[in-house]
């Protein structure tokens, strides 16, 4: 759906030109969630930006659908903004204007449906996004979520296919960025909708995203499954990001674990392999005992996972470890 080729933004500053995005490749199949996670600077929003031209290219190419937006000229470039609906971190919703009319105002100035068509169409979004009955309010008498809800909404009036998310949750209270969340799933789900969202949470992108980018200094320093890129994190600004999610402490855990007994391990499991007893099996095959150290259960999407941080003593251990490794969990001999 969404491919860049070495496309690449600076911005004159004093005269200099400072890189917010270095030469990047990035492929993104349609109706994924694609996450972009980085601290502020790193250049997500650029990027995100870049897709639909808000920001433009300072070099390279990007493909919509087999479409090099690049070349658009003015028109095919309002055509293509009608096929990629945006959501704000801050909402962007006019004061002066109703939820109704905040929904409609996309459909308005595409000139395309009569008056008739245009409360048709709001009316099904705001059923769909739960707002049916605020839709005679005003931003200013809504609370946060719904007001993003009342921006999902307007994002979607034109029938997009592809959904950009700046920041869609980071003005949100914990419980009502849940329900947003849950919200954007659900219309990946039900109308294919390609959606790509910045963020510099981790647990919002385990918790919808299908692969996520890492960015860093305009640089993308480390992209997958989020599965993959979560539990195996390889870079130190990923590992960075899984830390503070789980609020764990690399080096204090370190030095927790110099004082611990015996053989130390990490696993990892995914799926169904999560809820198998396998302690307590390789435990009477092997005659180890273990303590749990730290640990984890829980879910990235809709996928199941764990991982535990382990010491074993007595017994035969390198037996353990080759039962461990034979079984549907991945292995890391910590110490």
């Amino acid at each position: 759906m969404i491919e860049f080729q070495r496309v690449h933004k600076t911005y004159p500053v004093n005269g200099r030109d400072i890189s917010a995005l270095q030469p990047t490749d990035l492929r993104i199949e349609s109706g994924q969630i694609f996450g972009l996670i980085g601290h502020s600077g790193a250049g997500k929003s650029t990027l995100l930006r870049l897709i639909n031209r808000l920001e433009e290219p300072s070099g390279g190419r990007i493909n919509i659908a087999g479409v090099d937006v690049t070349a658009l000229n003015p028109q095919g470039l309002r055509l293509l903004r009608q096929q990629v609906g945006m959501i704000f971190q801050h909402f962007n919703l006019l004061a002066a204007k109703t939820v109704a009319a905040n929904i409609a105002l996309p459909l308005k100035l595409a000139g395309q449906l009569s008056a008739a068509q245009i409360n048709a169409r709001v009316n099904a979004l705001l059923t769909r996004v739960g707002l049916s009955e605020h839709a005679n309010k005003y931003p200013a008498q809504l609370s946060g979520g719904q007001k993003q809800r009342v921006g999902i909404a307007r994002a979607l009036a034109s029938e997009p296919k592809i959904l950009l998310c700046d920041e869609a949750t980071s003005a949100l209270d914990p419980q009502t960025t849940g329900q947003v969340l849950q919200l954007l799933a659900e219309l990946n789900r039900e109308l294919n909708l390609t959606i790509v969202l910045i963020t510099h949470e981790m647990d919002v992108i385990r918790r919808v995203c299908d692969r996520v980018a890492v960015m860093d200094g305009g640089v993308i320093v480390e992209q997958g499954a989020v599965a993959e890129v979560f539990l195996h994190p390889q870079h130190p600004t990923t590992r960075s990001f899984v830390q503070e999610s789980e609020q764990l402490d690399a080096e204090g855990q370190r030095d927790d674990f110099a004082h611990v007994a015996g053989r130390i391990l990490r696993l990892t499991f995914q799926g169904e392999a999560t809820y198998a007893p396998l302690l307590g099996s390789v435990a009477r095959q092997t005659g180890v005992d273990y303590s749990i150290l730290a640990g984890r259960i829980d879910r990235i999407k809709d996928t199941p996972y764990g991982q535990l941080t382990l010491a074993l003593t007595g017994g035969d251990i390198d037996a353990a470890l080759d039962c461990f490794s034979a079984a549907d969990v991945h292995l890391e001999v910590l110490r």
